[in-house]
């Protein structure tokens, strides 16, 4: 059923991509680099590659990429620092690639701001399951309003209406608009990225009750048994740092919760 390819585990009948998707790879190994475009491109995807960290962060640059797929290991800069330097620009899909699945890089690669992480070598299918999971957890994305600009500094003007008051959800200066989408901590807009948004709005639509780690991987991150809960815990570790340390705690043993007031 399948066949290795590089580093990719490549699946012979493959499930095209319903719509064009651009994804940019920066992979420093021209074998594992050109077989995981190619596998992406059976499925439909249109490919963009870059060799090293400073030729990525160029092309990321050049623009019109809906997801990226860093490898951890780099010249001249590697993916962690790359991550950081598309998270002071950008809330794109990020999914890094590790071939020694080591603690340390997983821990490294999800507080520089990625999103997901694989191993290689990894299955294509496993790899394009991926994919399309964080490109369903992007259509959770707010806008992301300009620094110093009126909206990014005060509530918008029908905040108090009846309508609007019924979507969105108050714990304490921080505040959920669940239809709209937007997040604000004492009148300022929030940025967060698709995963992010999508994990504070299941801690808001249960307030005070304790999620426990599985339950936010299945349904944040859409994994069964198989995943790892510590992106999990890194993505709380992220949000808590731009919602507020004490907005969720730890029940040890069990999981987290959102802080009511």
């Amino acid at each position: 059923m399948y066949e290795r390819v590089g580093g990719v585990l490549e699946t012979r009948v493959p499930d095209p991509v319903p719509v064009p998707v651009n994804v940019l790879v920066v992979e420093d190994d021209a074998t594992i680099r050109r077989a995981v475009q190619l596998s992406l491109e059976r499925y439909g995807y249109q490919v963009a590659v870059a060799a090293d960290g400073l030729g990525g962060l160029e092309a990321f640059r050049a623009g019109g990429h809906d997801l990226l797929i860093l490898d951890v290991m780099l010249p001249e800069l590697d993916g962690i620092g790359l991550c950081r330097r598309i998270r002071e620009e950008s809330l794109v899909p990020v999914l890094m690639m590790s071939a020694r699945g080591d603690a340390l890089d997983v821990v490294a690669g999800l507080e520089a701001g990625a999103d997901d992480y694989v191993v290689k070598p990894v299955d294509t299918s496993v790899l394009v399951a991926r994919i399309r999971t964080l490109l369903r957890r992007a259509t959770f994305r707010p806008a992301e309003p300009e620094a110093g600009s009126a909206e990014s500094e005060a509530p918008s003007a029908d905040a108090q209406s009846p309508a609007k008051a019924a979507r969105v959800l108050a714990f304490g200066d921080l505040t959920v608009d669940t239809l709209g989408l937007e997040v604000r901590r004492g009148g300022r807009a929030v940025p967060l990225t698709p995963t992010e948004l999508r994990l504070l709005l299941e801690f808001a639509a249960a307030p005070g009750a304790v999620l426990d780690r599985r339950r936010l991987l299945r349904d944040v991150w859409d994994y069964g048994w198989e995943g790892d809960t510590r992106v999990v815990d890194l993505c709380v570790l992220r949000l808590r740092k731009k919602i507020g340390a004490d907005r969720i705690e730890t029940v040890r043993g069990f999981g987290y919760k959102l802080v009511r007031t």
